[in-house]
């Protein structure tokens, strides 16, 4: 009975897919969707956001009329912004979004889709012969490397752009989603952090067609800034206590240092011991904002 209640969820996907210049390989894209979702067994649609492109993608979505949902925005708004506006406008309950720029394996979708809804989001993780930049791939292990160690979850691809997951996710944390390109970290951040279940399947990652509008230096801040906001919202006892605890640990050497110095003479002393107690008490205050903020988050979940 269970089983057949799954298997009839399962039924209904709504394919997202932003575009922005992407003349050359949204066809294929769209192609290669339409093809492996009509032999899945789930009804699906597809919604195509044009970000307000400048190259031939306008024409070339105009083939697909009638048999694809097209957006557009006008001007250029982002990558998570052609998202919501797909999500906004979708009928389905599960999303799945994947690029338009060849770089995806649709047909590995078959394998995602076997896994819900037994799990909230699954996420196609990039670690199967991945032919990422060597500029990035430094960026990107310290980014996945930080959001696990905040999160404490093993995270094989922090922001992978084909994914499937439950609306009612977005729903939940719309107002955190940006326009940029942080709206899959948003996502794998806000899930891992508020005990939804994820599933992450190992794909491949092809050479993208055209070039990237990612901008690799103001992204990667953006993304720093990003995950460690996020888990200040979700779960800041995993930022504040290892900052109280460097301090405390500073606050003891300078009193050690203090004990030393007070043999020589009692003016420095006084003044190196004012500082350590003022490092001590700045660690006590960060840990008890720590607690303070843990606090009115579980608290605002009740």
């Amino acid at each position: 009975m269970q089983q057949s209640k799954l298997s009839e969820e399962k039924k209904s996907i709504s394919v997202i897919v932003p575009c922005y210049n992407e003349g050359k390989s949204v066809s294929q894209t769209l192609d290669r969707i339409n093809e492996i979702f009509k032999k899945s067994t789930v009804d699906f649609e597809v919604i195509v956001v044009n970000d307000g492109s400048k190259d031939n993608t306008a024409q070339v979505l105009e083939n697909y009329s009638g048999k694809i949902k097209i957006a557009t925005n006008h001007p250029n708004k982002g990558y998570g912004a052609s998202l919501k506006k797909g999500i906004s406008i979708s009928k389905y309950d599960w999303i799945a979004i994947v690029d338009a720029d060849g770089t995806y394996p649709i047909e590995d979708f078959k394998s995602l889709l076997e896994f819900i809804p037994a799990y909230d989001m699954v996420v196609g993780a990039r670690t199967k012969n991945a032919s990422i930049p060597l500029l990035r791939r430094p960026a990107k292990l310290f980014l996945t490397k930080l959001a696990r160690y905040l999160t404490g979850r093993k995270i094989p691809d922090l922001n992978s752009g084909m994914r499937v997951f439950h609306k009612r996710i977005f729903q939940r944390f719309e107002p955190l989603f940006p326009d940029g390109f942080s709206f899959t970290t948003t996502i794998t951040m806000s899930c891992l952090t508020n005990e939804y279940s994820v599933k992450f399947i190992p794909i491949e990652y092809y050479k993208r067609e055209g070039k990237s509008s990612i901008k690799p230096l103001k992204d990667f801040m953006g993304f720093t800034q990003l995950i460690i906001r996020l888990a200040l919202y979700f779960k800041p006892l995993n930022v504040f206590l290892p900052i109280s605890f460097f301090f405390f640990l500073l606050s003891i050497v300078l009193s050690m240092k203090d004990l030393v110095n007070y043999c020589s003479t009692n003016f420095f002393t006084c003044r190196i011991g004012v500082f350590s107690a003022l490092v001590f008490i700045f660690a006590v205050q960060t840990a008890f904002l720590g607690l303070l903020a843990d606090l009115i988050i579980k608290r605002t979940k009740l």
